[in-house]
């Protein structure tokens, strides 16, 4: 029965009968397609077990990271500004958010460079950069990306981001306050007809920094390209659902009070692990929303491991080391796993496992910025030891050697000769040579 319902629904959103109604169904089948596919993923348990342990890295991490970030709004004579911007935030959690923001920011303020020393400062760097690495996981996974940032690009853009955060908040709370108090706009504030207009804008102002904020991150978090208005649209829906779910979690504060009263000095510890949850949660909706946004074809399919056959593996493994040579050969070009990803129209987390043992063969060599080179002289590279890498390496998961059938043994050894006579000692150099004469 329910298997019925769901193959009718499907049959419904991705069928011919909403397209047929004009305009109006064909909005209705696009909003479905995307409801359907956010809560098939909702359900499927990924989201919020990643969420779940993102509330977990937050709360060992909140004072690291608000106190390296906040660190620089002391230089800027601001820091004390910042209160009614953290309880708005943290409105949802009613007056338990203003005892919040006080200790936040109590605990900041008392984090100084001589108290902590050379030691507390490195293990406070430490967790604040992993907090960000954990938040980055869980982006590549919505973007279906197997490998983080190197290193080296984790450690700089992660400490850019940390860095440059507190700077673009000091600019956007000095616009908003220059504006303010501009006599144009206490004019216009004056005034009976614009006067609401500019109110009701100024409510929305910490909505539509929200929705700026998911944008930044959905462009930047993921290590893959994002294009900007996916990220966009994600960033809308994101803010749009953040302001609901504050709303009616407003709500359920107000009128679970007496309930709250039970847990006494853990209602506030309880609330604001929901509060963070709901939180994490949104962003990794508005993650998802942008990632069908930009990868439609997705949407009906969702997420599903790739199960590569042997023949796809072969392919994969010479087209990648193909991309690679062809880079390589062209002055001052390079290519990663995502450009190679993208133009042989093959997700990222299927060609991770043959990229790894090409890596381990060495028959590609990584650089630190993820530009993938030649592992040796592409002329030494011979086509059959990039197909044995795949069709022949691996293990069984026993400690033992298999037991082949002498049948079997002597079919598959007719089989690896076909291979070797089809190659033959043919290099990459070889194959390289052949397409450039055939364009």
């Amino acid at each position: 029965m329910i298997a019925k319902l769901q193959d009718d629904l499907q049959q419904l959103i991705w069928g011919k009968r909403l397209t047929k109604a004009g305009l109006p169904g064909r909005i209705l089948a696009v909003v479905l397609r995307y409801l359907y596919a956010v809560l098939r993923d909702f359900f499927s348990g990924q989201l919020t077990m990643r969420a779940m342990s993102l509330v977990y890295t937050t709360l060992l991490s909140v004072v690291p990271l608000l106190a390296f970030s906040f660190a620089l709004l002391k230089g800027f004579g601001i820091f004390n500004e910042l209160e009614p911007y953290l309880v708005k935030l943290l409105a949802p959690l009613g007056d338990q958010g203003a005892q919040i923001t006080e200790q936040i920011l109590t605990l900041v303020s008392n984090v100084r460079g001589s108290v902590l020393g050379g030691v507390g400062l490195a293990v406070f760097l430490y967790t604040a950069i992993t907090t960000v690495q954990k938040v980055e996981e869980s982006f590549n996974y919505v973007w279906y990306v197997s490998k983080p940032r190197s290193f080296a690009r984790r450690f700089t853009e992660y400490l850019v981001v940390l860095l440059v955060g507190p700077l673009l908040m000091v600019t956007a709370i000095g616009i908003l306050t220059s504006i303010q108090s501009g006599a144009v706009v206490q004019y216009i504030l004056n005034n009976e007809a614009l006067g609401p207009i500019v109110v009701l804008a100024g409510k929305l102002v910490p909505y539509l920094l929200i929705s700026g904020v998911f944008t930044f991150l959905y462009i930047f978090m993921p290590n893959t390209k994002v294009n900007f208005t996916s990220a966009l649209v994600g960033g809308i829906a994101g803010g749009f659902m953040w302001a609901t779910v504050g709303a009616i979690f407003t709500t359920f504060i107000l009128y679970a009070s007496r309930t709250l009263q039970i847990y006494a000095g853990f209602a506030v510890a309880i609330t604001t692990l929901i509060w963070l949850y709901l939180n994490w949660l949104i962003l990794l909706i508005g993650a998802q929303l942008a990632f069908y946004h930009q990868r439609p074809a997705f949407l009906r399919t969702g997420r599903q491991e790739p199960r590569l056959s042997n023949a796809m593996r072969e392919r994969l493994a010479l087209n990648v080391m193909f991309h690679i040579g062809v880079a390589f050969r062209n002055p001052g070009e390079t290519v990663t796993a995502a450009e190679i990803s993208e133009r042989i129209n093959i997700p990222s987390i299927a060609l991770a496992p043959i990229i790894a043992v090409l890596e381990e063969a060495n028959l590609i060599l990584p650089t630190e910025n993820e530009k993938l080179l030649p592992g040796r002289e592409m002329s030494r590279t011979r086509l059959a030891e990039i197909l044995d890498v795949v069709r022949v390496r691996g293990e069984t998961g026993s400690h033992r050697e298999p037991k082949w059938s002498v049948s079997i043994n002597e079919l598959g050894n007719k089989l690896d000769g076909a291979v070797t006579d089809v190659v033959g000692d043919r290099s990459l150099s070889d194959l390289l040579d052949e397409q450039d004469e055939e364009t």
